[in-house]
């Protein structure tokens, strides 16, 4: 990613953004709290009770008073149990709701981003990012937070616990504390980095099938379908050595930390064992601190765990906190200028320099002036490269010009609200984007509130109508992964749909008739110039075919304009459009 991880001297700080958004259900982590202290104190009972059981109950004349310790036992058992059901059932609802609330935030503030974050930053590691380290946080919330807090109020209860039943063995045991604490410290921020880096290497992974599966036609007509498989399985390969890595140093740490704690244990209980023979301690009080110590070391064992978890849950939400806190290149100032109503369509590029972010070395155009009239239809053509798609940017602003400005309605679009500019436009683009949904979703995409009979009229202007009404469900048919279920032509033609619906004074084609048959293409070429009639029409024609009839024909190379005419007064100046026009009509065509 192109943003920078945030620097922070705490591992845990970028855990921060999990408890601000975990904070918002008060209710339910005082719930989840409350099951986990009864359940953490109920385990801490049995202990207790099994001293009462054996100094008790055994100790009575005959037994005959051990039954009421056995039940005292079982209740605590069902207590138990029923805290931990309602424990797991508030703490799992936190986990979702918590990364629900997440992947929204970041899906929003992805929304707000201009094309140039996304060229610098690939979809395929974002979506990644919004699936695997999601997923690792919803572990951390829905499971991992409560068992550490369980394990802390065990450890911390049981150490009390202890020292009522030997201060001395209670105080050999907390004397190996700082042995646990130094290999945390020390292996710890090492495994924070490799966790990082390991989440970095499956979103690479995840670009990489987005990427190939995207492009399947492609790899197998070309026979790459191998060299894919290498690609992807040295990316895999990748993951598995940095998670090799990761297990290893969780691997040591667990060992060496839950070494230490038995190791002390096991001296404790042997001096506990001498003091046991010579009458200085019951048996029912070793048989409590004995399970009572097992609860304990269990407990900071687990916390080993936890610590490895909270860690990677850390690297996870500082990635998500980036995709959060990014802010926009391109957003509204703070007090909008309001564009002019009734919207009258003017458009004015002013002495236009723009470079893209990706290709800072090259300008995508130079000084360039262009007015384009309320009403007036103006044909750009040039070769490929010359600049003219730029124009459809900077006139939506997608982008801002490194100098110069752009007008829409005698307003600098930089000084206006993005929304409100892009309200008036509706656009054709050449490569028609369909969404996996219903075929009604994809045609009221150019304005949702339409009704079906506007669909229809829409539909029919475009020469979409008798394809959408021959498919099973009409327009309720799902229409596939990329329009999967719909040829070139037709979703060409759902797209132009979608601008007759949007009616906007400003209609940008890019090349719009350029995947439709000749018999379509005359029957939306007629639709789109009723349509032009009362609006700007800016259109870029890489067939020049379609654009004979323009008022005005803008010729660009190289980011300027080189030439301005009709079809006719530029042919016979035998410059850069005749020269295109002899290469597509023929030497003797006009």
């Amino acid at each position: 990613m192109a943003t920078a991880a945030p620097a922070s001297p705490a591992r845990f700080s970028s855990l921060l953004i999990i408890w601000r958004i975990t904070s918002r259900y008060p209710g339910r982590i005082a719930a989840a709290l409350a099951a986990m202290l009864v359940a953490a104190l109920a385990t801490l009972a049995i202990p207790s009770s099994f001293k009462l059981i054996i100094d008790r109950g055994f100790a009575s004349s005959g037994g005959g008073d051990i039954a009421r310790w056995f039940q005292y036992l079982l209740l605590i058992v069902v207590v138990m149990a029923i805290a931990t059901a309602f424990r797991f059932y508030f703490v799992s609802w936190l986990g979702e709701r918590v990364v629900a609330d997440l992947r929204i935030a970041v899906h929003r503030n992805l929304l707000r981003q201009s094309p140039s974050f996304f060229e610098e930053n690939r979809p395929g590691e974002i979506a990644s990012r919004m699936t695997a380290d999601t997923t690792i946080i919803e572990q951390l919330v829905g499971s991992t937070i409560s068992i550490a807090v369980r394990n802390v109020v065990v450890g911390v209860g049981g150490i009390i616990y202890l020292f009522t039943l030997s201060p001395k063995l209670t105080g050999m045991l907390l004397a190996g504390i700082p042995l646990v604490i130094l290999p945390i410290a020390l292996l710890g921020r090492q495994v924070r980095t490799i966790s990082r880096s390991s989440q970095d290497r499956v979103a690479d992974v995840g670009a990489m099938v987005g990427e190939t599966l995207g492009a399947m036609k492609v790899v197998q007509a070309f026979g790459q379908q191998a060299r894919e498989g290498e690609r992807f399985a040295g990316g895999v390969e990748q993951v598995l050595g940095t998670a090799k890595r990761r297990i290893l140093l969780r691997a040591i740490m667990t060992a060496t930390v839950i070494g230490l704690i038995f190791t002390a244990i096991t001296l404790v209980m042997w001096q506990g064992a001498i003091d046991v023979a010579s009458g200085r301690m019951t048996g029912g009080t070793i048989a409590a601190f004995v399970l009572t110590g097992g609860l304990v070391a269990g407990s900071f064992g687990a916390l080993t765990e936890v610590t490895g978890d909270l860690l990677r849950g850390s690297g996870a939400a500082s990635r998500l906190a980036e995709l959060m806190s990014v802010a926009p290149v391109i957003a509204a100032p703070a007090a909008p200028l309001p564009l002019p109503e009734p919207p009258r369509g003017a458009i004015r590029f002013e002495d236009v320099v723009f470079r893209y972010p990706t290709r800072r070395d090259v300008a995508a155009l130079h000084d360039f002036t262009l007015d384009v009239a309320p009403g007036e239809t103006v044909a750009v053509v040039g070769p490929s490269g010359a600049g003219k798609s730029t124009l459809f940017q900077l006139v939506q602003r997608f982008y801002d010009p490194d100098g110069g400005r752009v007008l829409v309605d005698g307003v600098d679009v930089r000084a206006a609200d993005p929304a409100e500019v892009r309200a008036r436009i509706a656009m054709v683009p050449q490569e028609t984007v369909i969404f996996a949904a219903s075929a009604r979703d994809n045609l009221r995409y150019g304005r949702w509130a339409a009704s079906d009979a506007e669909l229809w009229k829409a539909a029919d202007a475009a020469n979409a109508a008798e394809f959408l009404r021959a498919l099973p469900d009409g327009l309720d048919t799902y229409l596939g992964e990329g329009g999967a279920r719909l040829s070139g032509g037709q979703r060409q033609r759902i797209a132009i749909a979608r601008a007759l619906l949007r009616d906007a004074p400003i209609l940008l084609l890019d090349e719009a008739t350029s995947a439709l048959d000749a018999e379509s293409e005359r029957l939306v070429q007629d639709a789109l110039e009723r349509l032009m009639a009362s609006r700007t029409t800016l259109v870029i024609a890489h067939r020049l075919a379609t654009v004979r009839a323009a008022g005005r024909i803008v010729v660009m190379d190289s980011g300027r304009i080189v030439e301005t005419g009709t079809h006719a007064t530029l042919i016979t100046r035998d410059g850069l459009y005749a020269r295109l026009a002899r290469l597509q009509f023929g030497a003797d065509r006009d």
